[in-house]
């Protein structure tokens, strides 16, 4: 469903991805896990459109996505693809519902529509009575569901997770974590989990590990998708 092609990504001299070739299923749960520096941020932000590589090519259901404009890239970052972060990033002046809302009413949802599918979101992630909250009156999981809720409310086809459990204790980041891949099931979508975190991604249906801007095979083992 995605897929990349020889990704290449460079800083300077310097090799973020040197040469990765990676497939990823609908539906599918995936963790990328790999030292400091070893090019796991980079392949997701280059998958997500987020950085273009110098080489290689980048496809979404069939079609070529590493050749769109930046304006079509924003567009489909917007309503194919859903974004957790470590911090959240969510809009500190918003409530909880607002800001689950707003690529709603980005993507052309009137307010009544998009506020209710907030609520539905926010409901289901164990936090209805917290809607009118703001981030700072949450705690970093509430906030962190907050941000799985607006990843998801526009049922993205992929979920890109960055350290999503890098701010938070070991429980709180493994609920959080399943929180994550419980809603993304309910729609389809597939997720992809950058992490530092061993144990968290032990528990995932796959893994993949890279080092040196290259991913390492023998950690690479899919579970067949029906």
């Amino acid at each position: 469903m995605l897929s990349g092609r020889g990704l290449v990504k460079r800083y300077g001299r310097q090799h973020a991805l040197a040469g990765v070739d990676i497939d990823i299923h609908t539906g599918e749960v995936l963790a990328i896990v790999g030292p400091s520096g070893s090019g796991k941020t980079s392949l997701l932000h280059v998958l997500a459109g987020i950085l273009r590589a110098e080489e290689g090519q980048i496809s979404l259901a069939g079609q070529r996505i590493d050749r769109l404009s930046e304006t079509r890239r924003s567009e489909l970052r917007r309503t194919e693809f859903g974004f957790v972060f470590q911090q959240g990033l969510l809009v500190m002046e918003l409530t909880a519902e607002e800001n689950v809302a707003l690529p709603l009413l980005l993507g052309g949802s009137s307010r009544p529509e998009a506020i209710s599918s907030a609520r539905d979101w926010l409901g289901r992630l164990g936090l209805a009575g917290k809607e009118r909250r703001r981030p700072g009156e949450l705690s970093g999981g509430e906030a962190q569901r907050v941000a799985i809720a607006r990843a998801i409310a526009h049922r993205p086809k992929v979920i890109f997770a960055d350290e999503p459990t890098g701010a938070l204790d070991t429980r709180t980041g493994h609920a959080t974590v399943g929180a994550l891949i419980d809603s993304a099931a309910s729609t389809g979508a597939a997720v992809i989990i950058v992490t530092h975190d061993r144990e968290l991604a032990a528990g995932l249906p796959r893994t993949v590990s890279i080092r040196d801007g290259r991913i390492e095979p023998a950690r690479d083992t899919a579970v067949p998708v029906a």
